[in-house]
């Protein structure tokens, strides 16, 4: 059996077929909850509900993993009560395979009063950036972070145990080590501070998550994943994919249960996502999984199954389907558009899913009439266009014409823009 054969339990990922010239490929993470094929793309619960539809809706629609995230969950309703529910699958009443994120995202960026975007293009270094001048919320230290809640503004505080502790208590099958984010504002300087801090908050978490999957036995094993950032430097995701490496084979060789993936965060520039994703994959295992925290625009999306990338989430399909906007293959459009008042055809009449026995003036309707099925409707369409886009990247691959695919699809696509 050879090593991407290998099935261990913090380690259960075999590779599939690899696509020529790229490393790009397809695989399995094995879950104690079930199987992901790769690539896939992971829609987001962050509240344990990927919002405003159900959870046996999602899976009908072909997801086959979601993610829930560890700081809104710790602040609501408490990771005790999840605990006591069995776990967040069936919190939640999901039958697959789940992700946690360590918080560590939501942290920063609502500290910094972000929201759901940080500074994403490179600009005048300043390591005190807010948005819009506002409060910061959180003050990072070498131990941890101390954050007032967005809710209610009490003071909490987080360290590597303590996310591995909510994790652990969420028991989602891949949890994520406590990282600390950064913008592609922050200086050089702070950076390489960062980048150390964060390696030292991975050896704890990989002592604290040791401790509590001993300790916790009787609950399914879960795969903890490294972070790793840098930002935009090559040197820098370069240093931190390797110091990932060499902690997680030391931690092996202890006796521990080392990183069973790695995920790769922070910032990125769009036009270098696939050069930065690159780097970090030149160093680290190929046969660990790899997830992409935050993708969902469709060349994106090729650029990272390119680039090594097993499995990526964001909110966007669902964030902006709330507000209306609809993906197609012709392209994204805005429901609430007048043009669409009398459009009887489905939201894309080439994209099978639930959605497609509504028509296009009916949720006009709904969304000028401010009902809720509009953003469920809505929801549901573009959850189901970016899993399917996903799952027929991977059979593209398995094929052996995935850059026909790709070229056809991100042709048509963008058509509109470049008219």
């Amino acid at each position: 059996m050879s090593s991407t054969e290998s099935f261990v339990a913090d380690r259960p990922f075999t590779v599939g077929t690899t696509l020529p010239g790229t490393r790009g490929r397809t695989g399995v993470i094995s879950t104690p909850h079930g199987q992901i094929r790769t690539p896939a793309f992971i829609p987001v619960g962050t509240k344990a509900t990927v919002k405003t539809v159900l959870p046996e809706s999602v899976a009908d629609l072909g997801a086959q993993a979601v993610l829930a995230n560890a700081y809104h969950l710790y602040l609501q309703p408490g990771p005790e009560i999840i605990d006591q529910a069995g776990g967040l699958g069936k919190f939640m009443n999901w039958h697959g395979p789940t992700y946690t994120d360590s918080g560590g995202f939501q942290v920063m960026s609502l500290g910094a009063g972000f929201k759901k975007v940080i500074a994403m293009e490179v600009g005048n270094p300043d390591d005190t950036l807010t948005a819009n001048g506002r409060e910061r919320l959180s003050r990072v230290d070498d131990d941890g972070v101390t954050f007032k809640s967005h809710l209610d503004g009490s003071a909490h505080r987080f360290t590597p145990e303590v996310s591995m502790q909510i994790q652990h208590q969420l028991g989602a099958d891949i949890i994520f080590a406590f990282d600390e984010l950064t913008t592609l504002m922050n200086t050089r300087a702070y950076q390489e501070n960062s980048l150390e801090r964060t390696r030292l908050w991975a050896i704890r978490c990989l002592a604290e998550h040791n401790r509590l999957s001993a300790e916790r036995a009787h609950r399914p094993q879960q795969a903890l994943w490294g972070v790793v950032q840098g930002a935009q430097y090559e040197d820098l995701r370069r240093k931190a994919s390797r110091d990932l490496v060499a902690l997680s084979e030391a931690d092996r060789a202890a006796g521990g249960k080392g990183f069973g993936g790695y995920g790769i965060g922070g910032a990125l520039e769009k036009h270098n996502l696939g050069t930065i994703v690159g780097w970090v994959n030149d160093e680290l295992p190929e046969d660990a999984p790899k997830h992409l925290l935050g993708i969902s625009e469709p060349d994106d999306i090729f650029t990272a199954i390119e680039n090594g990338v097993d499995t990526f989430d964001c909110v966007s399909p669902t964030r902006v389907a709330r507000n209306g906007a609809i993906y197609s293959l012709d392209g994204r459009y805005n429901i609430t558009n007048a043009k669409y008042r009398n459009d009887f055809r489905p939201l894309d009449p080439e994209i099978e899913n639930y959605t497609s026995q509504y028509s296009r003036a009916y949720i006009h309707h709904l969304f000028k009439a401010k009902e809720g099925l509009a953003a469920t409707l809505a929801t549901l369409h573009n959850v189901s266009f970016i899993v399917q886009l996903v799952d027929r990247a991977r059979q593209a691959i398995e094929d052996g014409n995935y850059v026909e695919y790709r070229d056809e699809f991100l042709r048509r696509y963008y058509a509109s823009k470049k008219a």
